[in-house]
């Protein structure tokens, strides 16, 4: 229950930084994250990226999106069942993208999900998120299902005001290979 406890904790403030976040400095972090995942090796040889779509407090995924499609990447983006399964369905375009179950816009039911198996790069959201690449999601465990065993490339997008250095984790929770930020790329084993 500690954990459970210390991430609630941690949840409400991350939650809060990211609200204190000016819209011009939330726009401009997200321009310098987009440009260092842009850079890694990771994204330039993924033939096949997943990329979350971002809510109005996330580093701002959407111009990484239409990025991807314009480099001839398969994109695939996140469609939410029913808790905590998630399918990675392969776009051609954003305006391909309802709102969803969550409120987070993603594609129609019969768009066809692509195979974990398939994907190179992840790039996943975060409340916040550790140097050593802990991250801390939102609670329902959608991503730590998705990518728990799976060979991919794990990279967390988060603002560097959001980094933790006490994040706790479980079995449950998937460390990730990279976290970026719009000051560093903290580098664990991409």
């Amino acid at each position: 229950m500690w954990h459970g406890n210390k991430k609630a904790g941690l949840r409400s403030r991350g939650r809060e930084a990211a609200e204190q976040l000016t819209a011009e400095g939330r726009a401009a972090a997200s321009r310098a994250i987009r440009e260092a995942v842009l850079a890694l090796p990771a994204y330039q040889a993924a033939r096949t990226v997943f990329i979350y779509v971002s809510m109005p407090q996330e580093p701002d995924t959407l111009p990484l999106i239409d990025r991807a499609l314009r480099d001839g990447k398969r994109v695939c983006v996140p469609r939410c069942g029913e808790k905590p399964r998630m399918d990675a369905v392969l776009i051609r375009s954003r305006a391909e993208l309802r709102p969803g179950a969550l409120g987070i816009p993603e594609p129609p039911g019969s768009a066809p999900a692509a195979a974990p198996s398939e994907i190179e790069l992840a790039l996943v959201p975060c409340v916040a998120a550790g140097r050593d690449g802990s991250r801390l999601g939102r609670g329902a465990g959608y991503y730590d299902a998705f990518l728990a065993g799976q060979d991919i490339k794990k990279v967390c997008l988060c603002f560097e005001g959001l980094l933790a250095d006490d994040i706790p984790m479980t079995e449950a929770d998937v460390l990730m290979d990279a976290v970026v930020t719009e000051r560093a790329v903290y580098a664990i084993s991409l």
